[in-house]
């Protein structure tokens, strides 16, 4: 069995991101962000990542207990059936999820991950299927997801170089909670003042629709390959809500622990828990590997190998045969839970 697995936290620069007086990552609790005395924008902080080793910076290393310094690609490779259990992996045997905060002071991009479809014809692309669930927003901020269903893909192409692709896009404001599914091939942006957790299958490949005029040789656009796997008109929608308010959700209330069911995919499911009281949650192994985000207040993970504490903005691994125990929420704190999917989803 392994014990509870936090990791180092690798933070991303991005044209984006805030400036360090105004960081909503270091509210959460990312204290010392890198680039901060040199103005650098920080927009990513990569909780869990176990990406190709020809993606720089996309290897999460373990922090602290046994496994000290451990990448998490030699840890799966030394201890795979603990940490995944009957998880179905991505697909060159990795970890299934890259876990990740933003913190968007601009508008990123509109943009577009590729679909299965490309997937198959283009080797070094991968599926990229996401949630966004909102931390935190200013007073209208907005996301766009998807493209209105009378747009045709000729229509979208032309709004875009005539940079009217706003016109074809749904948007919708959103506060904390709100939960926005993105599967592969769907047209979309995060919009300035968000704070966000991001839920994904581990890929950073990233088509740019229109970058907000900022014309900018760095970050170029890829119209070509975004039409070529962009979905319009029904086939945008899997059968699953796209926009889910954390407001319009009923809670299953338990134990002073209130549960509420944000997003459930071919590749995740994500649950968000409010401890209404001090609350404890044993912890037994079930087979699947699961990540636990600290949103607010304070869990500690207690196992045979000690206490792992998770303030604010912390993020735990729960292998999938882990060491038994219980993590400990104080009042008023709240948990991201993530599951890692597997072939028995598909079996109940």
């Amino acid at each position: 069995m392994l014990p509870p697995l936090r990791f180092t936290t690798l933070y991303k620069a991005r044209a984006w991101g805030p400036s360090p007086s105004v960081s909503l990552l270091r509210e959460l609790g990312k204290s010392g962000l890198p680039g901060e005395r040199i103005g650098e924008s920080i927009g990513e902080a990569w909780e869990i990542a176990d990406l190709p080793t020809t993606i720089e910076g996309g290897q999460s290393t373990v922090l602290g207990g046994p496994f000290d310094g451990r990448t998490l690609r030699e840890l799966r490779e030394l201890h795979r059936d603990e940490l995944l259990g009957v998880a179905t992996p991505a697909p060159d045997g990795g970890f299934p999820l890259l876990i990740k905060f933003l913190d968007a002071a601009e508008n990123l991009s509109v943009q577009v991950h590729p679909d299965a479809a490309y997937v198959r014809a283009h080797r070094n692309a991968h599926l990229k299927t996401e949630a966004w669930i909102v931390l935190a927003a200013q007073p209208g901020a907005r996301v766009y997801r998807g493209l209105r269903a009378s747009t045709t893909p000729a229509e979208f192409r032309a709004a875009v170089e005539h940079g009217r692709a706003l016109e074809h896009l749904e948007s919708f404001i959103v506060a904390r909670g709100d939960c926005v599914y993105l599967p592969s091939g769907t047209c979309h942006a995060l919009g300035a003042g968000i704070l966000a957790a991001e839920v994904q299958t581990p890929s950073d490949t990233t088509f740019r629709v229109w970058d907000w005029d900022r014309h900018d040789p760095k970050r170029p656009l890829h119209l070509d390959e975004a039409f070529s796997c962009m979905k319009f008109g029904a086939a945008q929608s899997d059968g699953r809500p796209g926009f889910v308010r954390f407001d319009s959700i009923e809670p299953l209330v338990a134990g002073g622990l209130a549960t509420r069911r944000l997003c459930a995919s071919d590749f995740f499911r994500i649950e968000w828990i409010d401890a209404r009281s001090p609350s404890e949650i044993p912890i037994d192994a079930t087979g699947v590997p699961e990540v636990w985000m600290t949103l607010a207040g304070r869990a500690r993970w207690r196992t045979s190998s000690g206490v792992i504490n998770a303030p604010t903005g912390t993020t735990i691994l729960r292998p999938a045969h882990v060491e038994p125990g219980e993590v400990l929420l104080d009042e008023n704190s709240s948990i991201l839970r993530c599951f890692c999917a597997s072939p028995l989803d598909r079996a109940l």
